[in-house]
């Protein structure tokens, strides 16, 4: 791109001072435009663990959301922050309920599960300093969750959903985001007058997984049931975010929802818990020996605790290239018997998880600052080849404009300064002009 061309006659205003508006300011926390033209690691109980979310980041989740945290549990948790690697625990009696790291904030939503306004407030409010979201689950349908009114069974209580929301977004700093996950209901109606009260509780972003409660995951999501609904949403001509979840498969198979749906950004979730790199243009293959063992060093040195590292690596799966079915088997067999991080070194190697963390470090801190739709707006303007408006210096006559009859100037070369006492390199003529 060429540069735009330098004026060397002043500028405008008193002292010379530019009358240019200063840049709107980068921002640091999450708006409706965060919330577009992404690709997120959706929240998985279990599976959405920090180690996971870490990885995600590092293969390219735009944002990450952590595993829902019923609003009663968190309330009574000790924060406890680690000296040497940074990680923040949230501690219940005997272990962690909800590990986090400064690293991830920038990209993390907090997932409540609650079925009151006053808990749901105080529950976000308790780990607010080290998130950038709150996200109220109204979509899981495990018995978990709705027998206590939460989850799913918020979807057939709109006032109880939108009385929470209203709750989180008027009692939060507004560089909290408040967002919201729901799922399909029966008919389209039904769910775009929901997805209409939920939009006006103030929220940034609603999430909606393509199924209805009663569908199974192993069932096809109701994908094209979608861009109905999000024309819907702007029509209303409220600045929310529509994002899809439900059958994502990777970055590639995002960009093909996205333009069938129209929605703003796209969730993974079964994908991201098979294999965290999905986020990546390049997915990794063979995960058994390209990711697994960086996986369980990053677990490690985080100090996660082994049954939940346990759990995700017997998740993982992928593209096989030189890994055989049986070495895949043998190695998740292992895992599952072992009690701990010592039964794997000679799987893993040398237990350097702080190189795997400090990898993961390097490439999320070289992420580009998060600037508002003006701010990038106005940056696109400045970088057009559209050259600035030249002034005349306040002691020197305008030239005469072409349509005044003056007799035009001549084509030689301009005196020297020290004759004329002009600026030879100003742009402006000097007076009188050529003869």
């Amino acid at each position: 791109m060429s540069r735009r061309p330098i004026s060397t006659s002043p500028t405008p205003g008193p002292q010379g001072d530019s009358e240019r508006p200063p840049k709107r300011p980068r921002i640091d926390h999450l708006t409706p435009d965060s919330f577009r033209n992404g690709i997120f690691l959706a929240p998985m109980v279990r599976s959405g663990a920090l180690p996971t979310r870490l990885m995600a980041l590092k293969h390219g989740a735009t944002l990450v959301w952590g595993p829902e945290m019923v609003d009663k549990a968190i309330l009574h948790a000790e924060r406890e922050i680690d000296p040497v690697t940074g990680v923040i625990s949230y501690n219940g009696k005997t272990r962690a309920m909800f590990t986090t790291h400064p690293l991830e904030k920038p990209y993390l939503i907090y997932q409540i599960g609650s079925a009151d306004p006053e808990l749901a407030v105080q529950a976000a409010k308790t780990v607010m300093q080290d998130v950038s979201g709150v996200d109220l689950n109204c979509g899981c349908p495990k018995p978990f969750s709705t027998h206590a009114g939460m989850g799913a069974a918020l979807l057939t209580n709109p006032d109880l959903l939108c009385g929470i929301l209203e709750a989180l977004r008027r009692e939060l700093p507004r560089e909290i985001s408040v967002s919201a996950k729901i799922r399909l209901l029966p008919t389209q109606e039904e769910t775009k007058k929901l997805v209409e009260r939920i939009a006006k509780t103030g929220v940034n972003a609603i999430t909606v997984h393509c199924r209805t409660r009663n569908m199974r995951p192993r069932e096809r999501a109701l994908v094209e049931r979608l861009r109905e609904i999000v024309e819907f949403v702007q029509g209303l001509g409220l600045d929310v975010a529509i994002i899809q979840n439900g059958d994502c498969t990777g970055r590639e198979d995002a960009k093909r929802i996205r333009d069938l749906t129209g929605a703003d950004s796209v969730m993974i979730a079964t994908a991201a818990e098979s294999n965290p790199s999905c986020f990546s243009a390049t997915p990794l293959r063979d995960v058994e020996s390209t990711l697994s063992p960086s996986y369980m060093r990053l677990c490690k040195y985080l100090d996660n605790h082994w049954a939940s590292t346990k759990f995700c690596v017997t998740q993982f799966k992928g593209t096989r290239l030189e890994v055989s079915k049986t070495d895949a088997h043998e190695l998740k067999s292992r895992i599952a018997k072992a009690k701990g991080y010592e039964n794997l070194e000679d799987i893993v190697g040398s237990w350097t998880g702080e190189e795997e963390f400090d990898e993961i470090s390097r490439i999320v801190e070289a992420r580009p600052p998060r600037v508002s739709a003006d701010a990038e707006q106005e940056e696109v303007a400045e970088e057009e080849d559209i050259p600035p408006p030249c002034a005349t210096p306040p002691d020197r006559p305008n030239p005469e404009p072409p349509t005044s009859g003056a007799p035009k100037m001549g084509l030689r070369m301009p005196m020297p300064a020290i004759l004329t006492g002009s600026n030879m390199v100003s742009p402006t003529p000097t007076p009188g002009g050529m003869r």
